[in-house]
């Protein structure tokens, strides 16, 4: 299917308005439960460990990506209306992962519940899980059928690739799977961190694209903007969103090889062709973190230019990206590393 052509752009938008209709009824506003001394509910902190289990036992299944997603949808759906000691915990983990892959999964690839018991080492009996399996279906009315942040980040991946095809070849290398399947790790990661369930799919879908496109696609503000427009998602929104997305991908560090080589690049702006100088621009680092490359000259010049077309406040969306920016800088900070560069060694002359 080639999303160039424009039957594949109407397709993609009828699926986005379907997508965003089923989440806006499924969709309830998440309300933090208070910390109890007792023993009597799951805590934040248990919820997010539960998802990085289901997460290792997802990855050794090799089952589908949408598998998991909709496990944790279902997980977080189940959860919040009701209080569950954490001695449950994970039996009714591994029953909404039971339920997802009954769902999204070939017949013939859906694991028996007592090869899933065994190899999830859960605790509990096959009869447990089924027990546990049908007062989640009775909680949730038998629906399951819901818009996943993943079905959000296809649309949304799918939308950017319309427009622009041959950006990922140009800029990162990868293919669509392969950048699909990076996206997707992402939003892995962001999933187990109960602070970003308050967002909902479609936006953490794109708050994940955005960033992405901010690294690699120098006009990534004006397919944001149109982003925005097709999903009908309020900029102040999407900025708040993008700086917890961000602050939880800064806790992610991709294992880097010995002996990284980093190539800097000068900032050329207009003023410094126009009016060249004796001191260069400072360098800026490509590839570091979502926001950390200073495009801020272009952003304004990007807005002006569809400030009639797109009717939103230019000044606010400007400064938020500069607050996101400013945001990634002091958290590197507060890490204690302003860059993730090894230390350079010396060469030994052999």
């Amino acid at each position: 299917m080639k999303f160039t052509q424009p039957w594949g752009r109407q397709r993609l938008s009828f699926l986005l308005e379907k997508a965003a209709s089923r989440e806006a009824k499924m969709w309830k506003v998440y309300v933090p439960k208070k910390p109890s001394s007792q023993d009597t509910d799951i805590s934040p902190a248990q919820r997010d460990e539960a998802v990085r289990w289901l997460t290792e036992l997802h990855s050794r299944l090799q089952l589908y990506p949408e598998t998991l997603v909709l496990a944790v949808s279902i997980l977080d759906r189940f959860l919040a209306p009701i209080k569950a000691r954490p001695k449950y915990l994970r039996c009714i983990a591994i029953a909404c992962f039971f339920l997802a892959a009954k769902t999204c999964e070939e017949d013939e690839c859906v694991p028996s519940l007592r090869e899933l018991a065994a190899s999830s080492s859960c605790g509990c009996s096959p009869s447990e899980i089924l027990r546990m399996e049908r007062i989640i279906l009775d909680k949730l009315n038998w629906d399951l059928h819901t818009a996943t942040a993943l079905d959000f980040l296809h649309i949304f991946h799918a939308m950017v690739l319309s427009c622009r095809s041959g950006f990922l070849d140009s800029m990162l290398g990868l293919n669509r799977s392969q950048h699909l399947a990076l996206l997707t790790q992402r939003l892995y990661h962001c999933l187990a961190d109960h602070t970003l369930i308050q967002l909902r799919g479609s936006m953490l879908a794109l708050a994940l694209i955005t960033l992405e496109l901010e690294t690699c696609c120098p006009d990534w503000l004006a397919l944001t903007i149109d982003l925005l427009k097709r999903a009908q998602i309020n900029s102040s929104e999407l900025i708040r969103s993008r700086e917890l997305v961000a602050r939880r991908l800064s806790t992610l560090r991709a294992s880097l090889p010995p002996n990284t080589v980093y190539i800097y690049q000068p900032l050329q702006s207009q003023t410094a062709l126009r009016h060249p100088g004796p001191s260069p621009p400072p360098p800026s680092l490509r590839g570091t973190t979502p926001s950390s490359t200073p495009l801020l000259p272009s952003y304004r010049h990007l807005l002006e230019g569809r400030r009639g077309v797109e009717e939103m406040e230019v000044d606010d969306f400007f400064d938020g990206i500069k607050r996101l920016n400013t945001c990634s800088v002091l958290l590197s900070r507060q890490e204690g590393s302003s860059s993730p560069c090894p230390p350079l060694q010396p060469v030994s002359a052999s």
